[in-house]
């Protein structure tokens, strides 16, 4: 099979399901930024990190993944199986999350962002993860979209934002607070 179609080349795209729409629409908005949000995440990965990050890292590119499944599909009853954002995928972020919290300080005040190459890139994969959240919520508005995956990307970049702290700590970088003049 040759990864290009042509089927494209007049600036519409096949949902799951077969309909065709415009590749601005804002289903194709909503994946595609989930898209540029799992290849920000295997940016992160790449990096001199633990492990432990690593293979939450995989498990998360694995969920979004899900996500953009579920938001390009368009049919009640094709006889494509369509994977499922569960309550369990939620609730292991948050345990992540209140994991990586027990090591490190209280936040006081927003952070800037930097000081590390992987910090910066947590952060870059936060504010997309923060896009993709606003755009499937405008899409949630039109059409259905499981409870769950408005969560799951809600609490991705909470743990986006964790994880920036936990390994800025772990490469002992002096997190910047930003201090508003008043």
């Amino acid at each position: 099979m040759k990864i290009y179609t042509k089927t494209g080349d007049r600036g519409k795209t096949s949902l799951i399901g077969g309909k065709r729409v415009p590749k601005y629409h804002p289903r194709i908005e909503a994946y595609g930024t989930i898209d540029e949000l799992i290849s920000y995440i295997g940016l992160i990965r790449d990096q001199q990190i633990d492990e432990k990050s690593i293979t939450t890292l995989i498990e998360i590119q694995d969920r979004l993944m899900t996500c953009a499944s579920i938001l390009a599909a368009d049919c009640d009853d094709c006889n494509i199986k369509i994977p499922k954002i569960y309550t369990t995928d939620i609730e292991f972020l948050e345990s992540e999350m209140d994991r990586m919290d027990e090591e490190l300080p209280p936040l006081t005040s927003f952070i800037l962002p930097g000081g590390h190459t992987v910090v910066s890139c947590c952060h870059i994969a936060r504010t997309v993860c923060r896009r993709a959240e606003r755009i499937v919520t405008q899409v949630s508005d039109d059409m259905f979209v499981p409870e769950e995956v408005t969560k799951y990307i809600n609490r991705l970049s909470d743990y986006l934002f964790m994880l920036s702290r936990k390994l800025g700590k772990d490469f002992k970088i002096f997190e910047i607070t930003w201090q508003p003049r008043l």
